[in-house]
């Protein structure tokens, strides 16, 4: 009879167990059960000889393996201490001595048998050998189940390869990505960055096929800038699947379905509601008196749906003008977007739309080009709404299209009320309402969203040109001062707690890095984000009371 050896670990209540004619060995810690193949196989490569003659099993890269051999007369190399045995049942897998030595570790049959056990080795009986309870590794169970890490070998193929001293001689690696799951180079640049990294990435495609993206980046925790000029830079390695954003699912085509037919309904109500001095007073009073219980036959408003429609169509029309010059932006980029999912608003009709980038952005100016591409593009159909209609408001032939507002809704905007007391004068906007054309309030719901979404926090367009403009850096400061005036009701007035909260549930993480991560935005993207930015706060600011009563904007009666 030969020596008997076998190696056993244990996960919740499933009990794995290795027999072999020479050798075994005793998991100490716990891996994941998708890690049961790796755990099997490293299980006999991992040994090493005793004086004997027998393989003992060493330290993997799964935990500890304590091993010990036994003879057929039941003596043990290694633990000598034994315990009582347990009754437990267990799933065991036999693997035959010739497997072991022809290809380290085979195929292993499942079979339950309730095993003889101890909490360390004892004799070992025809059941089967002891085993050991232990808890899963958490981090080890992570690392199984996160996302594709970059494979050794060719993070050694790459250095060998693509690094070196006409490129980029690498002195350190980090880890990179959210969860680590990628490679961050470390070292001394040793040319022009751009021309650099067009030749790693032309050069990667060469070595590694299809399989991975190379993203330039600034060097974390660096001491100072690059001898060449500019932050000194890094390059991080990610696999393709981890790193570019999955295809758009059925589902959430249904939900940008629905959600696209809720705006539609909120855009038809606020056309009704524009008409409040034409309504039923029942309607009225229900809507407008917090005291009112029971509803009005809704039927009532069916007549008022017609007239609803023209402002209706321009809020929408803004929408679709948004997200228009975003795909018109991104095409000649080869950037892919994903279809946007609107959000829908009785205030304003909708608060814009979510749209997600469906690839990576090659650099930052393509981030700065399309994330104003849209926000420029429905303020143009905005503006143009907003300024015909107060033309037309002024315009006695028109007087029959006209509604009337309260005038104290000129007092939400600082920059929009100043242009409407401009254009309408001080005796119609000093008054308790004032007659406008539906122009102007689908001008000003589409004026207001398109400045929501343009302030510089999260992933919001603002936020997003931000980021590319001047960096992750300078996005945190205006996010913090974004969300501080926005919590102080300074911005957006009664709009701005829920748009905070939107934005904190939505849109409030940062944009993923470009590839080219480091090459700053041209002058002009610069002034045209500033420009943006300083248009938004004067939209967004309301009309203090002293400022107001100066103007003749509304009736102010306090201050």
């Amino acid at each position: 009879m030969g020596t008997l050896t076998s190696c056993s670990f244990s996960i919740g209540a499933a009990n794995f167990k290795f027999r072999s004619s020479f050798r075994s060995c005793t998991a100490r810690e716990g891996i994941g059960l998708l890690g049961f193949r790796r755990l099997k196989n490293s299980c006999f490569l991992c040994g090493k000889r005793s004086k004997r003659g027998r393989l003992l099993v060493s330290d993997g890269d799964f935990g500890r393996f304590v091993c010990f051999s036994s003879d057929n007369e039941g003596h043990n190399e290694g633990d000598r201490e034994d315990d009582s045995p347990k009754e437990s049942n267990a799933v065991t897998a036999t693997v035959s001595a010739e497997e072991v030595e022809e290809r380290r570790g085979g195929e292993v049959d499942s079979e339950k048998t309730p095993p003889s056990i101890s909490s360390r080795s004892s004799n070992l009986s025809p059941i089967g050998p002891a085993y050991n309870n232990f808890q899963v590794d958490s981090f080890k169970l992570m690392e199984l189940l996160g996302p594709e890490k970059v494979d050794p070998s060719d993070v050694k193929l790459i250095k060998d390869k693509l690094f070196g001293y006409s490129t980029f001689w690498v002195t350190k690696e980090e880890a990179f990505g959210d969860l680590g799951e990628g490679i961050l180079f470390l070292g001394n640049l040793r040319g022009k960055r751009e021309e650099v990294f067009s030749k790693l990435q032309s050069q990667l495609i060469e070595v590694t096929g299809d399989k991975y993206n190379l993203f330039m980046v600034e060097e974390p925790n660096s001491e100072g800038p690059d001898p060449r000029g500019g932050p000194r830079v890094s390059f991080g390695l990610l696999r393709k699947e981890v790193s570019e954003p999955g295809p758009t699912t059925l589902w959430q085509y249904v939900i940008a379905l629905l959600l696209f037919l809720l705006t539609i309904g909120s855009s038809v109500e606020l056309g009704i509601a524009s008409q409040i001095n034409r309504l039923p007073p029942e309607v009225v009073k229900y809507f407008t008196d917090p005291n009112a219980v029971e509803p009005p036959d809704m039927e009532l408003l069916v007549p008022f749906v017609d007239s609803a429609l023209p402002l209706a169509y321009g809020v929408l029309g803004v929408l679709l003008f948004h997200e228009v010059g975003h795909f018109l932006a991104a095409f000649p980029k080869k950037v892919k977007l994903s279809i946007p999912y609107f959000i829908p608003n009785i205030t304003l009709g909708s608060f814009g739309a979510i749209t997600q980038f469906k690839s990576i952005i090659p650099d930052r100016s393509t981030q700065v080009d399309v994330s104003l591409a849209g926000p420029f593009a429905g303020a143009a159909l905005s503006f143009s709404m907003f300024a015909v209609g107060l033309l037309l408001s002024s315009n006695p032939d028109a007087a029959g299209d006209l509604v009337q507002v309260p005038s104290m809704l000129f007092q939400g905007s600082l920059l929009l009320g100043l242009i409407s007391r401009a254009t309408l004068g001080y005796a119609a906007m000093h008054a308790s309402t004032v007659a406008i054309h539906p122009l102007v309030i689908a001008g000003w719901c589409g004026l207001t969203t398109t400045a929501f979404n343009m302030l510089p926090v999260g992933c919001l367009d603002g936020g997003r040109a931000i980021q590319g403009a001047f960096g992750k850096g300078a996005l945190v400061g205006f996010g913090l001062t974004t969300y501080t005036l926005l919590g102080l009701g300074v911005l957006g007035g009664p709009l701005s707690l829920p748009w905070g909260l939107y934005v904190l549930i939505c849109q409030r993480s940062p944009e993923k890095p470009c590839l080219n991560d480091v090459t700053e935005v041209g002058t002009w993207r610069k002034a045209a984000v500033t420009l943006a930015v300083f248009l938004v706060v004067l939209t967004l600011l309301p009309v203090w009371d002293e400022l107001a009563e100066e103007l003749g904007i509304g009736l102010v009666t306090t201050f």
